[in-house]
């Protein structure tokens, strides 16, 4: 999607955004997934204190910290979008909506009840990239513009 929007032309922060949340959602998920798979290993569970304290660890990375790079993600394509009509105006009213959510799970980590935002945030966010990556543009000819007629 970053460089989609690049090739549509945008010389704004929002793509470059874009590609640094979706490089940091996906080192934090990969990070999750091979602290989950240590936490895993009969010597390390052996441990009850080590296997506790990864199992956090790897909650946080694939948690909190994942959700927060997928709203990073969202809101780079959801800004230029809205501001150049290259997606729809409710589906890039909704992807602000939904980076906000997901930054806002940042919270859980101090305020326990605000947990259920993180699977709601990661979610709503994929199924936003899915449905963005379908009606975005792939050249700049094919922009929603409305032409003026004489």
């Amino acid at each position: 999607m970053s460089s989609r929007l690049q090739r549509l032309g945008m010389k704004v922060p929002g793509p470059v955004i874009a590609l640094f949340g979706g490089a940091s959602a996906s080192i934090m998920l990969a990070l999750s997934a091979i602290l989950t798979w240590t936490a895993g290993q009969d010597d390390v569970a052996a441990l009850p204190e080590l296997s506790r304290a990864l199992g956090f660890i790897a909650f946080g990375t694939g948690g909190f910290a994942h959700v927060l790079g997928l709203g990073l993600l969202v809101a780079g394509i959801a800004v230029p979008s809205l501001i150049r009509h290259l997606l729809p105006t409710p589906l890039a009213w909704a992807g602000l909506v939904i980076a906000a959510l997901c930054e806002l799970t940042v919270l859980a980590m101090v305020i326990e009840p605000l947990q259920p935002l993180v699977p709601i945030g990661r979610f709503a966010a994929l199924i936003w990239i899915v449905a963005a990556g379908f009606l975005m543009p792939r050249t700049r000819h094919q922009r929603n513009t409305t032409k003026e007629t004489p």
